[in-house]
């Protein structure tokens, strides 16, 4: 939520929608729990997000997915599930920015304020396109490129899906984006697909300083300016979070869990007992 906001507070996005793809059993972090587990927690996590699904798609593979091949993935599946253009960051589109006019390159594609018009805008039409996207599985549906109509817009022409430029982030803590300045981690190739043809929403997290991070690295110097930093003028609880400190938390009975956990979520971990100690 604190990144959609942000990103709409830019000016330069209308975010549609959220997704969440737990890593596969493969991947072989001490402590990593089943999928089954991970994907139960995360569904309870976002159940009363009207925006953020779970994918299980990473989970469901023959063997660990590399970042890079989960976001082509995702990329791909939408591109033939909507018929849209999914832009590269590095790729000028010959699509105008959505709610945007092509004479007007000033104008901001967000708006929240009363005085907006009622006519129907791309913007508008986006939020519906939203509501589709929101409920796209792992398994393309039987239907062909089509056209999209807003039937409460009276246009002389249709608003078409392949007219409707999307974009896929990586969103990420500040402490996954040192990861990429630790040699031989990342491979070189996939760092250069991500930051240069994604492109990163980084939250800043304590003790991991986004620009120092970015000074370190080439790759990330490089392509600075598709590493869109979270910032707002408020301490925000987000850079504290830590799902290390939360199993911690679990395992030494720290009631300060509830600082991370909604209580849905606490519930499951209870009753499955995960990251806690048999003799607690």
């Amino acid at each position: 939520e604190r990144a959609r906001d942000y990103l709409h507070k830019t000016g330069r996005f209308i975010v549609i929608g959220g997704i969440v793809s737990p890593v596969h059993d493969s991947y072989g972090k001490t402590g990593l729990v089943s999928s089954r587990h991970r994907l139960t927690m995360c569904q309870l996590a976002v159940q009363s997000s009207d925006w953020i699904r779970v994918d299980p798609w990473e989970c469901y593979q023959d063997t660990w997915q590399t970042t890079c091949s989960v976001l082509e993935h995702h990329r791909d599946l939408m591109k033939r599930v909507t018929g849209c253009i999914l832009s590269n960051v590095n790729t000028p589109s010959i699509t105008p920015v959505i709610g945007q006019p092509q004479n007007e390159s000033s104008q901001t594609i967000y708006q929240n304020n009363n005085n907006v018009s009622n006519k129907p805008t791309a913007a508008k039409i986006l939020g519906k396109v939203g509501e589709s996207l929101s409920r796209i599985c792992c398994v393309r549906p039987p239907m062909e490129r089509f056209t999209f109509v807003d039937e409460n817009a009276n246009l002389g022409t249709v608003m078409r899906y392949e007219e409707i430029e999307l974009r896929i982030l990586l969103l990420c803590g500040s402490d996954l984006l040192e990861s990429f300045c630790i040699p031989g981690l990342w491979n070189e190739a996939d760092m250069e697909v991500i930051v240069g043809e994604f492109g990163i929403v980084v939250v800043p997290r304590d003790g991991a300083d986004p620009d120092r991070i970015m000074n370190h690295s080439s790759i990330l110097r490089k392509y600075r300016n598709n590493i869109l930093v979270v910032k707002d003028d408020s301490n925000h609880p987000m850079s504290v979070v830590s799902s290390t400190k939360s199993r911690l938390a679990l395992q030494h009975g720290d009631g300060h869990v509830v600082d991370y956990l909604c209580q849905p979520v606490i519930d499951y971990i209870l009753k499955s007992q995960l990251y806690i100690n048999t003799s607690g």
